[in-house]
């Protein structure tokens, strides 16, 4: 697991055996199908810790509570997302688009996501979470597409660090608020067709696309 760093959400001095990856891993995974059953409001650390057969104590020792829990199992399906190199930057935005709603369309991924961005409107730690473990993280598949297309050609360098972090969040923002509201918000499909015209419109810009 792409976890933050063992002994995350547990207090500071604290020492013991180290965390085991599969007992994190079932935990998650426990998270996510107890959120599709009772949905957020219904949902306590301790339906997770039966349904993973750990103590809730074990929980506790490593997510301070059942916010940074949630967030750190949707967390955990995001990170799966990778960018292969497909020989072209408008290949590889298909791509990831692509495996960011299949990802969405399943229930634990969908479900979970909306259960934390819905609660994070009322809990400004929550949001700066979803911030640092989601979004930040993900920014990750930008970066690598936009190196590959300037190593190929496809982009001009960027000198400027201040100019090219503000490039990565506005191409993140774009790519994923859309993917996001297409699938989540509208309830309509992200298929080959749509990803193939959301890229060209990216790539292209309105002229662009209406001259094509």
């Amino acid at each position: 697991m792409r976890n933050p760093s063992p002994g995350a959400g547990a207090p500071r001095g604290r020492t013991g055996r180290p965390r085991s990856a599969a007992a994190d891993a079932a935990i998650l995974a426990a998270t996510r199908d107890a959120l599709v059953e009772l949905g957020w409001s219904k949902l306590t650390m301790g339906d997770v810790s039966a349904r993973a057969g750990v103590a809730k104590t074990t929980l506790y020792r490593r997510w301070a509570g059942k916010n940074e829990l949630v967030v750190d199992a949707v967390a955990e399906l995001f990170d799966a997302l990778e960018l292969p190199d497909r020989g072209s930057l408008e290949a590889d935005i298909e791509d990831v688009v692509l495996q960011f709603a299949r990802l969405l369309r399943r229930p634990e991924a969908r479900t979970a996501l909306m259960a934390v961005i819905a609660e994070s409107t009322r809990d400004e730690a929550l949001r700066d979470r979803i911030r640092s473990a989601i979004v930040d993280r993900q920014k990750r598949l930008v970066v690598l597409g936009r190196d590959r297309a300037q190593a190929r050609g496809e982009l001009p360098p960027e000198e400027d660090v201040s100019l090219a972090a503000h490039t990565t969040d506005l191409i993140f923002d774009v790519i994923a608020g859309t993917v996001v509201h297409r699938a989540l918000v509208s309830c309509e499909p992200v298929d080959e067709l749509w990803a193939s015209a959301f890229t060209a419109l990216l790539m292209h810009g309105l002229q662009g696309v209406a001259r094509a």
